[in-house]
This record gives structure tokens, C-alpha cells and sequence, in this order.
């Protein structure tokens, strides 16, 4: 498996357009289609919700790639508070199954340490 890019950010509403941007460009360098990279962009911003709303302070996100497969591991970097979590999480977690395969939220104690998932060419 090869690695196309990380990135550590602090987790907060001004960090999302930035990670947006750097993942349409990733969709892009492994050949998605628009569609696809409109849904890679919206899991991406969806599991660092999660991440944030369980009381992460930061979020790694990476992107490796296997031949046509682009996988994508979003982890809780730095101090976790643990929080409760949001109604809407159920919402994102909806959204991950339904637009990425393999969609999978690693829990531990009571909040969400890492969300990965993967996308086909």
C-alpha cells in the first residue's frame, strides 16, 4: 500500500474548508470522478465531525492507495476530552455507510478514535 498523503490539523469549523480542498485534490490525483470526489470530500468532513464531537482536539487524516482502491483512515490525534457525542452523529455515520464501502467507527471508551473507509476507481 502506498501513501499519497497526511495531514494533522487542529479540529475546529475553520480547519474543514482546508481539508476539503486537500481531499479534492487527492480525489483528483487518483482519478475519482466528480461525483465520487463530492462524496469522498462530504466523508472526510463527516468523520472529522465525529471525531470532534466525541472531543478530539486534533484529526490525522490519511490516504493511501492499493491499485484501485483509495483508503482513508481518519484518526483523534493529541488530548481527547471524550464527549458525549451529538444527535447528529448517527446522521454522519449513515452518510459514511451509504456513500463510502467498508465504512468502519473504532470506538473506545466512551468516544470515536478512528473512522476509515475506502473508495473504488
Amino acid at each position: 500500500m502506498k501513501e499519497l498523503f497526511a495531514l494533522e490539523l487542529p479540529l475546529g469549523n475553520g480547519q474543514m474548508t482546508t481539508v476539503r480542498l486537500a481531499t479534492g485534490g487527492v480525489a483528483a490525483s487518483f482519478g475519482l470522478g466528480l461525483d465520487d470526489s463530492e462524496d469522498l470530500k462530504l466523508c472526510v468532513t463527516e468523520s472529522l465531525l465525529l471525531l470532534l464531537h466525541a472531543g478530539s482536539g486534533r484529526a490525522r487524516v490519511e490516504f493511501s492507495e492499493d491499485g484501485a482502491q483509495l483508503f482513508v483512515a481518519v484518526l483523534g490525534a493529541g488530548e481527547t476530552t471524550f464527549g458525549g457525542g451529538m444527535p447528529e452523529d448517527d446522521i454522519s455515520e449513515a452518510l459514511l455507510s451509504a456513500l463510502a464501502e467498508d465504512a468502519l467507527v473504532e470506538r473506545k471508551d466512551a468516544g470515536i478514535v478512528r473512522v476509515s473507509f475506502r473508495f473504488s476507481k
